[in-house]
């Protein structure tokens, strides 16, 4: 395929009039498909539906889970997390279906009451997070919540740009945390590389109440069974570097079991703990436990939980390759646009060239298929590029993704063709 950037006028004139008469067609077709979100499809929430069969009421030691109590969680659950992400039993907090709620309790908290006795944030001039972008949105929505100043780091191929992170950490007492998704990021799929997690346990923060906010949403979310990412274990080393304090450690089973009714983690030392402790006392006597045993009946163990993921996998995986393989065909050799190839989570993260992504998103909108708002990979949905999209494979079906991929490449051509005899 000869790249866009070598096409004559009058060539670009010819691909235009071809490209729209192709998307007048594409409107006719009234699509409805949402891809606005990496949600599950229904028959991977249906992988977990036996657990609804569970009708025990006691955990092994005896406790009724239909009754108050258990702050940080049943045995078996903060057990299981344990096992799962290697983090010792004490240092695991167990809750409800939402480890983005215990994100949320933990900038809320450091507003109004610091942290672990520090000042509250709401006392400061100015605080300010670190963001990785392209980012999950729903981290930056957070933070620009309660008015958090949110300062960019640029994403590579072994994570965040660790010179600038180590920067603004070690020098500006006013940066209270950085949000990271370590393992198959969202929407990159981007694992961090060794020495980027040892030099995140390394940090020197200015500020003593700074955390990192280690969202490892997608640990065992592997697309193959044979290439699998691995990344080094951040809570460990955060001990060995003598900053056990310095991690918020986040997981959920909500893409593993159901989306909206799964549990959640928090991994801490026990200085946080207690203080988190302190805290969600206040606010609730404690999480649903029967959700709780429920999960811990069913899931049984990491070995269980392995097979149950190959499940999801086997869903998953063609999708990816639907994506994957329509872009290479259709858009590689272009010069239009780059994509990562991940090998595990749920998104593709593809950008196309400079000012396009808006009117690529509203073209697929206009035409019956909803994307991510342009931008929202970065804090205050601000792409400074306006280049990067979200694709996110997992609702459709095979059928409804290959029609919105088709559209999605449409509308990526007739965006560049435009772009490009502007500036002709």
């Amino acid at each position: 395929m000869k790249k866009y950037e070598n096409l004559s006028k009058s060539e670009f004139l010819g691909l235009l009039k071809e490209l729209e008469a192709s998307y007048d067609e594409a409107k006719k077709k009234g699509l409805k498909l949402d891809m606005s979100r990496g949600k599950p499809s229904p028959e991977q929430l249906d992988l977990s539906n036996r657990m609804l069969a569970i009708d025990e009421t006691h955990t092994s030691d005896g406790i009724d889970c239909r009754n108050y109590g258990g702050l940080a969680g049943i045995k078996e659950a903060r057990v299981l997390f344990s096992e799962l992400l290697s983090v010792p039993f004490e240092n695991v907090f167990v809750s409800g279906n939402s480890s983005l709620n215990l994100m949320y309790d933990m900038i809320s908290n450091s507003v109004t009451h610091g942290v672990n006795g520090s000042p509250p944030w709401y006392l400061s001039e100015k605080v300010k997070f670190l963001c990785p972008a392209p980012g999950y949105d729903r981290h930056f929505r957070i933070t620009g919540h309660f008015g958090i100043e949110m300062i960019t780091i640029p994403m590579s191929e072994s994570g965040p740009d660790m010179a600038i992170v180590e920067k603004y950490v070690n020098e500006d007492k006013s940066v209270k945390g950085i949000w990271c998704v370590p393992k198959y990021s969202n929407p990159q799929g981007i694992s961090y590389s060794d020495e980027t997690v040892k030099r995140f346990a390394c940090l020197k923060p200015a500020a003593e109440d700074f955390r990192i906010y280690w969202d490892n949403a997608y640990a065992i979310h592997h697309l193959y069974e044979d290439e699998q990412d691995e990344i080094l274990d951040l809570f460990s080393e955060c001990k060995k570097a003598g900053n056990p304090d310095l991690v918020y450690y986040f997981s959920s089973f909500s893409k593993i079991s159901f989306a909206g009714a799964g549990i959640s983690a928090l991994c801490a030392s026990k200085a946080n703990l207690d203080f988190i402790k302190a805290s969600m006392g206040a606010k609730t006597i404690g999480a649903d436990k029967l959700n709780m045993l429920r999960h811990v009946k069913f899931f049984r163990d990491p070995a269980f939980i392995k097979a149950h993921m190959e499940k999801h996998a086997a869903l998953l995986r063609p999708k990816f390759e639907i994506v994957l393989d329509k872009l290479e065909q259709e858009v590689g050799g272009l010069g239009i646009g780059t994509w990562q190839k991940p090998k595990g989570g749920y998104f593709i993260s593809f950008d196309g060239i400079n000012g396009s992504a808006k009117a690529i998103i509203s073209l697929l909108k206009e035409a019956g298929v909803t994307m991510t708002k342009a931008g929202a990979a970065y804090p205050d949905g601000l792409d400074p590029n306006d280049s990067n999209i979200r694709i996110a494979p997992s609702f459709p079906s095979v059928e409804d993704l290959r029609k919105a991929m088709d559209l999605f490449v449409l509308c990526l051509k007739l965006v560049s063709v435009r772009k490009f005899l502007e500036e002709m």
